[in-house]
């Protein structure tokens, strides 16, 4: 920011614009993973991620900031579906949860590399220099993928020939997930990699040294509470518990830690915002709930549809809560803190209406039961007068039973 002289809207739209294309890249490459597998096209794309890393590190101007941002979601933007890919292949279906969380356990540590130990090196390197660690790293990274990870025969049936994008995208169980999914996850993505800095060093008032070890618990969060999640939806499947049950819990935690946020409730600031990881991590739920309901030689397209909405979610997001910002001006360097309420206000009314879409049926069958309850009370209530009555009457006089 003080480098090229953006502002929050920039700032904002520079952050996002790799949720943009992570976004729009979810359905081919989920079609190139299901037809070639993980291993090569998750090796070939992470060459475009060390492409962008050096055109960022050696930008001068916005545009290519730009350029570089959208190599890097290119390039990762198979990361996570190649390893859910992989996870399908590899595990039976009752383990996928549990396996998802570890999975995205040890990927979410490169969240928590991104704050102090990217501010170490930024001490050391500068921002420039710490681009070119992440170009060796990306290219490393992409070889050892491709000679090392072990191949799996594909499946013998081809990715369209069983269901389509559009039969996905028509399903009603997707649709009773997806807008939850999204608002939530796409939320606590968008929060926590742009905007929990400013939001703790405007409105919590923290230093710089207690906001970075502060981003680093929350990195760790996201990285611990995949396995919590997925060891969580294992134990209760196995108690019959249904892994949508425990992903309504969490948005409903997200809920609330975020009213705690808005309306500066009296708690410390690490309660709510050790939740915003946490609810992050929470596409492991979702990613075995979509696991059942389609086939495994398709849970790249699956969940490549699912992502779609997570990653544009984020997107819109990331650049929405950037835009409202914006609307203040900033004073001493800091924008106020009405400005940051209002900007999350938003996407919260946004969760709270899909987390309502989402317990619709739960709320629907609630509903008919104590229908049903009500209607037997009242039944045995009329039964019961019905019955009492000529008891009544046979012991009064005729006068009696007029006034009676």
């Amino acid at each position: 920011m003080s480098e090229f002289g953006l502002n929050a809207a920039d700032m904002g739209l520079l952050a996002s614009i790799s949720f943009l294309l992570l976004a729009a890249a979810q359905i081919p490459i989920g079609v190139l993973l299901d037809r070639f597998g993980p291993r090569r096209v998750q090796a070939v794309l992470l060459v475009f991620a060390g492409g962008g890393a050096t055109l960022f590190g050696t930008a001068t101007g916005f545009l290519e900031l730009i350029a570089a941002r959208a190599m890097i979601a290119l390039g990762i933007a198979a990361a996570l579906m190649a390893g859910l890919k992989a996870v399908v292949m590899w595990f039976p279906k009752e383990r996928v949860a549990f396996v998802n969380g570890c999975m995205i356990m040890l990927g979410s540590l490169g969240v928590a590399s991104a704050t102090a130990p990217a501010d170490w090196l930024l001490a050391w390197i500068g921002w420039r220099g710490l681009f070119e660690v992440l170009t060796f790293a990306t290219f490393a990274t992409a070889g050892f993928v491709y000679f090392i990870v072990p191949e799996r025969a594909a499946n013998s049936a081809r990715p369209g020939d069983a269901l389509t994008l559009r039969a996905i995208y028509s399903d009603s169980r997707f649709w009773r997930i997806a807008p939850l999914s999204a608002t939530c996850v796409g939320s606590s993505w968008a929060i926590q990699s742009l905007w929990a800095a400013p939001w703790l060093r405007d409105v919590e008032g923290l230093d710089r040294p207690s906001v970075i070890s502060q981003l680093f618990i929350m990195a760790l969060g996201i990285s611990f509470g995949a396995l919590l999640l997925g060891t969580m939806a294992d134990r209760l499947r196995k108690r019959g518990i249904e892994t949508e049950v425990l992903l309504a819990v969490v948005a409903g935690l997200f809920v609330a830690a975020e009213l705690a946020l808005i309306l500066r409730l009296p708690l410390p600031s690490l309660v709510p915002w050790s939740v915003v990881p946490v609810v992050g991590a929470a596409t492991v739920l979702s990613y075995a709930i979509i696991a059942n309901c389609f086939p495994a030689e398709l849970a790249a397209r699956a969940n490549g549809a699912l992502n779609l909405l997570h990653f544009g979610w984020a997107f819109a997001a990331q650049y929405g809560i950037g835009l409202v910002i914006g609307h203040w001006l900033p004073q001493d360097g800091h924008y106020p803190v009405v400005a940051y309420q209002t900007a999350f206000s938003l996407g919260l009314a946004f969760q709270m209406v899909a987390l309502i879409w989402f317990a619709m049926p739960w709320l629907r069958a609630m509903s008919r039961r104590l229908y049903a309850s009500f209607r037997r009370q009242h039944a045995d209530h009329s039964f019961t007068g019905a019955t009492m009555l000529p008891a009544e009457e046979a012991i009064l006089e005729a006068s009696e039973r007029t006034e009676w």
